[in-house]
């Protein structure tokens, strides 16, 4: 059975899976940068994910595309706390952080996120105390390099095993920081240092992963890979990108990060009830459509 994590006193129920809606208040990420500037038109966006079926909604002030510099802690801060103030009061879904920085998890905790989303994997210094002390669930993804260079002709031998191996290491240093291993959520990191192929191989290995115990985080929505195996741009990737949540459903991801939240969800729920709810396959097989 997978938990039932405690995101600030609102809770968020990966015993089935649910849909994570990305609201990015940033200027330059690679889908939707300066779109959601602003705290009203990001309540409006959040607002909209949660009547759209999101579980929670996952805030980030910096972008992690390949080849993105970062920013200032201040700046972070300034483009994050004002929208997490004003979207905790107004809707009813746990709020995620997406930050690897020490003090903009805490000062996002004191302004109402629920959940850490780290693509680092609290490998800062002080990013292990800083999520202990908060109290809240994290997410640990793997990443090879650093968003600037991670690009940067990645390589693997085994890069199921390598990514698992890394991921479980992470879990021991959350563990041994104090981070009970039940407020811990692994995401394998797709676009992240990894070429197609890669991505393609954690895809179908991600029961691998799952099989640890631990929900599961799959991050595809838009990705790169999407765009190039079928030859699309970031307006035309709907589709696929709903194809590749569903992929990550049937092999156990329990937290699918999505920009389109409405399509996804609608995807999740019918791999869940093909793969979860005993639909009577045979049977509609011999006898219907």
């Amino acid at each position: 059975m997978m938990p039932l994590l405690d995101c600030g006193g609102r809770v968020l129920d990966l015993s089935r899976p649910q849909v994570m809606g990305v609201l990015n208040v940033t200027p330059d990420s690679f889908s939707d940068g300066g779109v959601f500037m602003g705290a009203d038109t990001a309540l409006e966006r959040a607002l909209a994910m949660e009547s759209e079926g999101a579980a929670v909604i996952d805030v980030g002030g910096e972008s992690t595309r390949p080849g993105s510099q970062g920013i200032s802690v201040e700046e972070e801060l300034r483009r994050v706390i004002p929208v997490l103030e004003a979207i905790r009061s107004e809707t009813s879904v746990p709020l995620s952080v997406d930050t690897s920085k020490p003090e903009v998890m805490v000062e996002a905790a004191r302004a109402g996120a629920g959940l850490i989303n780290d693509v680092m994997a609290l490998r800062r210094p002080g990013a292990l105390e800083a999520a202990r002390d908060t109290g809240l669930p994290v997410c640990l993804m793997h990443m090879q390099g650093t968003p600037a260079s991670m690009q940067d002709n990645p390589r693997y031998r085994d890069v199921v095993g390598e990514v698992e191996g890394f991921l479980l290491e992470r879990v021991a240093a959350a563990e041994s920081a104090g981070i009970p291993r039940e407020r811990l959520v692994l995401d394998p990191g797709f676009g992240f240092g990894k070429t197609d192929p890669h991505n393609a191989a954690l895809l179908a290995g991600l029961r691998r992963l799952a099989s640890h115990g631990l929900p599961v985080l799959a991050g595809l929505s838009r990705k790169s890979l999407v765009g190039r195996v079928l030859g699309r741009e970031l307006p035309e990737r709907l589709a696929g990108s709903v194809a590749a949540a569903a992929l990550a459903t049937w092999n156990g991801a329990r937290l699918l990060r999505a920009h389109d939240v409405r399509e996804t969800v609608d995807a999740v729920r019918l791999m869940e009830y093909v793969t979860m709810e005993g639909c009577p396959v045979a049977e509609t097989a011999q006898g219907g459509r």
